[in-house]
């Protein structure tokens, strides 16, 4: 039988999903999403590693840069003989501005008046030419290892941002090389200077320090190494690993890159935080007040045990160094010599760098503290 056109029988009703068809749908794409998310997520983790890596191995190529200027020398802040003018940092460079004259400065570089970004630049800097007595309390070590600075500062962790390095990157205080993208808080707080056109851009800060707090790198050098290799000479006689650099007419000249004897297994500059392999809150409760960042001063890289700091080393290489790892080795290197491979005959003695603020157990101050200095090794092996 032939039916007319548009009769019932040729026509075809719309079909939409059905309860099921959709049910299976968003089960699909749920399952989809709980498989590429962890992936993503670890691309992204995985991209600021390789970011950190590269901005360590970048800084690697400026210090031998500095090396081949200045004769291999490693980046030096102080005169050779500073430590012959006084007994510590606090009236060596008065007495040295007495009887030479004023003692180079730490350069931050050129920028506009806090909160007067159109007023004409101005110098920022930190005096050590006498000039102003503060500063070279602190500022006039490569670490402070006594006293009341709670965080032990010093040029280890703000001098390769000073005029003194910089222009073997690109001339500035804040640039994305100085900054490892995990150390988020940081981070989020200093890229508003990374497309100042000043030097030095002061960037505010928001603890109520009114602009006093100095942002610092990521990364840090070995103060350690920083010093005279004698100031952390293991001395057989004694069984010390330390001797009071101030107290060494040449205790505080920076010694050369070359002088390294292990350089492959001596660490150079690390990142400062604990930024790897994380499972800590982001700040610690034992840093507290001014000075700290916003409240929020992070856990250093010798604060846990599975803390993996990236790594420069001074042969050039850059990887992660395991705080575990550089532990197991400093007990294996007791056990065999009697002394570890770390100083805990420094002021600070066994607490070493801020141990007891850690996050567990983590009881290491390698990088920090390196016996034999320059000289010494932090790892064991590769």
């Amino acid at each position: 039988m032939v039916f007319p056109a548009g009769h019932a029988c040729c026509r075809t009703r719309p079909r939409g999903f059905t309860i099921v068809e959709l049910l299976v749908t968003v089960a699909i794409l749920a399952i989809l999403v709980g498989l590429l998310l962890p992936a993503i997520s670890q691309a992204r983790t995985q991209a600021k590693l390789s970011r950190s890596t590269t901005n360590l191995r970048n800084l690697g190529v400026a210090h031998a840069a500095y090396a081949a200027m200045h004769n291999d020398r490693q980046l030096t802040f102080v005169v050779d003989a500073i430590a012959s003018y006084g007994t510590s940092a606090c009236n060596a460079y008065t007495h040295y501005a007495n009887q030479v004259g004023g003692h180079p400065n730490l350069v931050l570089g050129w920028g506009p008046p806090l909160d007067q970004p159109t007023e004409p630049y101005v110098l920022w800097r930190y005096a050590l030419d006498g000039s102003v007595h503060s500063h070279e309390c602190w500022a006039g070590n490569p670490i402070t290892l006594s006293g009341s600075f709670t965080r032990l500062f010093g040029q280890f962790r703000f001098g390769h941002q000073t005029k003194s390095f910089s222009p073997f990157l690109n001339g500035r205080y804040y640039d994305p090389v100085y900054f490892a993208p995990k150390d988020a808080f940081l981070y989020d707080i200093v890229k508003e200077g990374f497309e100042s056109p000043a030097e030095f851009p002061m960037i505010e800060a928001d603890d109520g320090t009114e602009g006093s707090v100095l942002f610092t790198s990521s990364y840090c050098l070995s103060p350690a190494a920083m010093y005279n290799p004698d100031a952390f000479a293991y001395d057989p006689d004694t069984d010390a690993t330390y001797t009071e650099p101030w107290s060494m007419p040449a205790g505080l000249r920076c010694p050369s890159a070359s002088q390294t004897l292990y350089p492959s297994l001596k660490t150079h500059m690390l990142e400062h935080a604990w930024l790897q392999n994380t499972n800590g809150p982001p700040c610690n409760p034992t840093f507290t007040g001014l000075g700290a960042l916003a409240g929020c001063e992070p856990y250093y890289f010798n604060h846990a045990w599975q803390s993996e700091p990236v790594t420069l080393f001074y042969d050039g290489h850059v990887e992660p160094v395991g705080v575990r790892a550089c532990m197991q080795a400093d007990g294996r290197h007791r056990e065999q010599t009697g002394y570890g491979l770390w100083s805990r005959d420094t002021p600070l003695g066994e607490n070493g760098y801020l141990i007891d603020a850690g996050y567990d157990q983590a009881a290491t101050s390698f990088h920090i503290l390196t016996v034999d200095g320059i000289r010494g090794r932090d790892v064991v092996s590769r």
